[in-house]
């Protein structure tokens, strides 16, 4: 055997030679069949990176990126400012918005609107709450006071209130109805009958030296009210005095000049000594009280029954004159009983009362006047100690 293989030294390699170039052949093949993405996935295949861009395309491109900035600095900058515009714009349509928040901030105007203070208007606040209900949500309890307290002050109507508040007049209607009963029952223990005690302590000056033992101012004082189509109301309500239809009250104020008394509403017909009998004022009177009053009130005879004295000024029917004394009786007692007008004259500071009363509100005219009086006396005295 190893003869054989010695005597043919060339076939091993030509079988070799044979068998690689089968083997090239097939390689080329593969490499020649293969796809463009193929290829290029290959090491060989050039980076996209790599790949040079056109210096015009390049131009264009740098181009647009610099004008896309610009526009990018422009629109932020203007969004900045449109921005601050609207904050600027909400806080001024918060300002134009007829509400408590904006008021308090200016003392004058809330004085001016309600006629008290921002002190008191929160302690108002404080006494109303658990005794009345919010009418409408987007109304602050706060709101709520404010619009009874301008309608009291101003005499505003419902229209009016209502466009301010942005409510309908039916909600204007229905906060009206609701609270004044409430606040006349909240406030009604700040028109209060003082003791005798508590008189002589507060006896301005003005009355210590002839009016020592007064105890009461008193007057009646009108509302008007609209004409009623029921004839008996219509005459029940009429007043001779001041020819109109009116509701009646009997007011009593202390020499301090503090609202003591008020009387329920009567009819217009009714006399002044007929509301002082019946409204229940003589019961409140004590032995050795002086009341004073005008001429109007013929009641001695009752007050004597109480063991009270009538003050007058003197009538000069039937006389010529009137002698020296009783001339300077009668300047002394029209010297002090002017602070009664002066008082009423601050009660009606609250215009509702200088109005003419819808009947649709003659109901509530009592607790109205009860929420005036008592506002009233929280204010300072018009009678000088």
């Amino acid at each position: 055997m190893y003869t054989k293989q010695s005597q043919n030294p060339n076939a091993k390699m030509d079988r070799y030679h044979r068998k690689r170039r089968r083997a090239d052949t097939a390689a080329n093949q593969r490499v020649t069949s293969e796809t463009p993405e193929q290829e290029c996935s290959m090491d060989h295949c050039p980076a996209e990176e790599d790949i040079p861009v056109p210096k015009r395309e390049y131009d264009d491109l740098n181009l647009r990126y610099s004008q896309l900035q610009e526009e990018y600095v422009n629109l932020r900058q203007e969004f900045d400012t449109l921005r601050a515009e609207n904050v600027k714009l909400k806080e001024e349509l918060q300002k134009s918005t007829f509400s408590y928040t904006t008021v308090k901030c200016n003392i004058g105007q809330l004085i001016f609107l309600t006629g008290l203070t921002s002190v008191v208007f929160e302690w108002l606040i404080t006494k109303m709450m658990g005794s009345v209900e919010r009418i409408h949500n987007k109304l602050t309890v706060e709101d709520h006071l404010l619009i009874i307290l301008m309608q009291l002050r101003l005499g505003l109507c419902n229209t009016d209130l209502a466009y301010r508040f942005q409510v309908s007049k039916t909600t204007l209607s229905n906060i009206l109805r609701s609270w004044v009963p409430a606040m006349a029952l909240v406030l009604k223990p700040l028109i209060k009958w003082p003791s005798k005690g508590a008189v002589l302590k507060n006896m301005p000056k003005i009355f210590k030296r002839n009016f020592r033992r007064c105890r009461c101012i008193i007057d009646c004082t009108e509302m008007f009210i609209a004409r009623p189509s029921n004839l008996t109301y219509r005459a029940q309500t009429w007043s001779n005095y001041k020819h109109n239809n009116t509701i009646k009250y009997l007011i009593g104020i202390t020499p301090a000049g503090a609202i003591s008394f008020l009387s329920p509403g009567w009819g217009g017909w009714v006399s002044d000594k007929q509301i002082t009998k019946e409204s229940g004022f003589l019961k409140l009177l004590e032995p050795r009280d002086e009341v004073l009053a005008d001429r109007g009130f013929i009641i001695r005879d009752e007050l004597a029954a109480y063991g009270a004295t009538l003050r007058i000024p003197h009538f000069t029917k039937g006389k010529k004159q009137l002698s020296a004394q009783e001339v300077d009786t009668s300047r002394q007692l029209s010297r002090v009983r002017i602070h009664v007008e002066r008082v009423i004259g601050r009660w009606k500071n609250f215009k509702i009362l200088q109005t003419v009363i819808p009947l649709s509100q003659v109901d509530i005219l009592d607790d109205v006047v009860i929420v005036c009086g008592a506002l009233t006396n929280l204010c300072k005295s018009v009678v000088p100690k």
